[in-house]
């Protein structure tokens, strides 16, 4: 037998310049984007002198953990950071509970009404009642100053409940329902014991987007509550970048180490890494089952 020739295929001149380009714009744009991230990471374990002369750039100058020393010893930044846990993992699953119980009957064909049903979920997506009647509604309730507020606020999203319905029709053939009920299994049956298991790709994806956004909410405990106790850490956050609001027991520590703006500076970005490290530490577990999520709804050829 002649032997295969395994020489590569020589790419025209014009793809060649394409790779090129695409490489380079690919590289610029990793760099514009990690470059932010990579300061803030490196100024939160910097000198506080170094920080305000502007002397980090890329590494720590004047190593130290005198930000996150402050910040795991404060109780109000500890306080916060304990209640967006809290909010965040009761809220997700409030949330995969509604977004599962809604989203899997819009999915079977055999739903009367489903079509008109969908509508009437589609027009929230447009319409709504506006935040005075949503505060006066959680009033009269006697929700606010509470955690269910914060919880259970927003429990269903619309367009994540569209993107589950239609990967669980697209992906759950109706021959294995028809096989389901021909063994004798009833609805709820279905749901636990065969739409559940095909649909961990669909499910991991959900619960990124609801705990990302739980995570960095501090809209809803900003206007529904008013108690120090229930407050989150991006809260705390936002008086710290926007107010630019230090406690005195944040700095009392340390004045004999930096002066209150450099404790500012150094906390400022301490918090933000703080608060990003808990998605950070998610999304990699989920990132593999996000093309399948993007993908639903997209056409086929």
């Amino acid at each position: 037998m002649a032997k295969l020739n395994n020489k590569r295929i020589n790419e025209p001149f014009g793809d060649k310049v394409f790779n090129v380009c695409n490489y380079i714009f690919l590289g610029l744009s990793f760099l514009v984007v990690a470059y932010p991230l990579i300061y803030v990471f490196s100024a939160s374990f910097s000198d506080s002198n170094a920080v305000i002369h502007g002397d980090v750039w890329l590494w720590p100058v004047g190593f130290n953990f005198r930000a996150y020393e402050t910040i795991f010893t404060d109780k109000n930044i500890m306080t916060g950071y304990m209640n967006s846990f809290i909010y965040t993992v009761l809220g997700t699953l409030f949330n995969l509970v509604l977004t599962t119980l809604v989203a899997y009957p819009l999915s079977r064909k055999k739903l009367f009404g489903k079509r008109v049903i969908t509508w009437y979920f589609m027009v929230t997506m447009f319409f709504s009642g506006g935040l005075v009647p949503q505060y006066l509604l959680a009033k009269d309730l006697d929700l606010l100053n509470t955690r269910t507020i914060v919880i259970i606020l927003g429990g269903l999203s619309i367009y994540n409940m569209i993107v589950m319905r239609s990967f669980l029709t697209s992906s759950i053939p109706d021959d294995l329902y028809e096989a389901a009920y021909l063994d004798g299994c009833s609805d709820i049956g279905m749901l636990f014991r065969i739409v559940l298991p095909l649909a961990k790709p669909i499910l991991a994806v959900m619960v990124l987007y609801y705990a990302v956004g739980h995570w960095n909410d501090f809209f809803t405990v900003l206007i529904y509550t008013s108690d120090p106790k229930l407050t989150s850490l991006q809260l705390v956050l936002r008086e710290l970048l926007i107010q630019n609001k230090i406690e005195t027991q944040m700095t009392k520590s340390m004045a004999t180490l930096i002066n209150r703006a450099g404790m500012y500076e150094l906390l400022r970005y301490a918090i933000i890494v703080a608060a990003s490290v808990p998605v950070l530490i998610i999304y990699p577990f989920v990132q593999k089952h996000f093309i399948k999520g993007v993908m639903i709804g997209s056409i086929k050829g």
